[in-house]
């Protein structure tokens, strides 16, 4: 929690800066290890955890906001990033204004303000994020989805929600691109789109469905190491799989 003096001063600058009553959080999606994953800060003081989130300068485009904030938590400049929900009920901003109230009057306190929050996920590579925490934060660091901890405001909503939207976007977005490595097997493929459906796929129809596609390059080299035989790695072709999202990967999962 910030002191007195310091809450004061970032109200001051946050009214100065930034659009009244508009905020941005951001869920940000990785794969590591079998597991889907997100960025989460630790607050201070206090035992809950926030998704990576700010506001909205005066003079800036909403995407720029978001991609600034990003930048800031992960260090990373080019993120697939997209627009998915718009989060507004009345009292979701309570809690922020009920743990400040005693310290600042309401008409000087910037989190006494009703907030709209623009939903985004991103999908980055595990290993290229560098998580910084901010200002209101003690930490920043990945954690499983099936591990989540407990939440502030709603942000448990907003989570799934984005989970939501990436299991009906995975035929049209380009999503297996963006969280696998630049190489990998047909199984942590296939885990991937496991986790995120959260049901069992067959592994047969599971490759034959991905080769069908066309969308995939098998490389010279297999991954070695392990008592069975080295599995075949493979990348995606982006020219293949650009043409074959924009006519949707056909056939459900």
């Amino acid at each position: 929690m910030l002191t007195k003096t310091e809450l004061s001063n970032y109200c001051n600058e946050a009214r100065e800066k930034y659009l009244p009553h508009i905020s941005i959080d951001c869920v940000v999606f990785g794969f590591h290890e079998g597991m889907l994953k997100v960025l989460l800060l630790e607050t201070k003081n206090q035992e809950e955890y926030y998704l990576p989130g700010g506001f909205l300068q005066k003079v800036e485009p909403i995407e720029n906001a978001a991609n600034r904030i990003l930048k800031e938590r992960t260090g990373l400049d080019d993120i697939f990033l997209k627009q998915f929900y718009v989060f507004g009920d009345p009292d979701r901003s309570k809690e922020h204004f009920d743990l400040y109230k005693e310290m600042l009057p309401e008409n000087e306190n910037w989190f006494a303000n009703r907030f709209l929050t623009i939903g985004y996920y991103a999908l980055v590579d595990f290993f290229d994020v560098d998580p910084t925490p901010d200002q209101f934060s003690i930490s920043c660091n990945w954690v499983d989805l099936n591990q989540l901890p407990k939440l502030g405001l709603d942000h448990a909503n907003i989570i799934n929600t984005a989970l939501g939207t990436l299991r009906v976007q995975l035929n049209y977005q380009p999503i297996g691109y963006n969280l696998m490595p630049k190489l990998f097997t047909m199984p942590e493929l296939q885990k991937l789109y496991e986790t995120i459906l959260d049901k069992k796929l067959d592994r047969r129809n599971f490759q034959r469905r991905m080769l069908g596609f066309g969308i995939l390059t098998k490389a010279e080299e297999t991954r070695k190491g392990g008592a069975h035989k080295a599995p075949y790695l493979y990348s995606f072709d982006m020219e293949n799989y650009k043409a074959a999202l924009t006519a949707g990967l056909k056939g459900g999962w």
